[in-house]
């Protein structure tokens, strides 16, 4: 069972060491998951930022989350919560996150502060 849906920005905050990173930290665990999608957009930041391939690995195992593979109902329903969230800037890698706790009833854990009072259907928690 899944807990909780992690955005890039949080799982990125906690490796980073960034505000809301400890707040993340403490829900890290067996019952967190990522979009495969939020994976990719937090390997490619890491990878601008300079950390190697091994690094990037060892520390997303490290953290226990699981990755959720990007499945067919994800890629509609991102594209369907465009519209209700346009006006709030989120990427398609935002809406990926939020598709996926949709999917599975679960709050998303996102460090972006544009997604407070975000209105979806599912609980947006925002670490600080």
């Amino acid at each position: 069972m899944t807990d909780f849906i992690l955005d890039a920005s949080a799982l990125l905050a906690y490796v980073k060491n960034e505000p809301g990173g400890e707040a993340v930290q403490r829900r890290l665990g067996g019952n967190t998951a990522i979009s495969a999608v939020n994976l990719a957009e937090v390997v490619s930041k890491l990878i601008d930022a300079g950390w190697a391939e091994e690094s990037i690995r060892g520390t997303f195992a490290a953290t226990q989350a699981q990755r959720v593979t990007f499945e067919p109902l994800d890629a509609y329903v991102t594209g369907l919560l465009r519209e209700r969230t346009t006006h709030r800037g989120l990427s398609l890698g935002d809406r990926a996150c939020l598709a996926l706790a949709l999917r599975l009833g679960v709050p998303a854990l996102t460090a972006d502060r544009s997604w407070a009072d975000l209105d979806v259907g599912v609980e947006v928690i925002v670490v600080r």
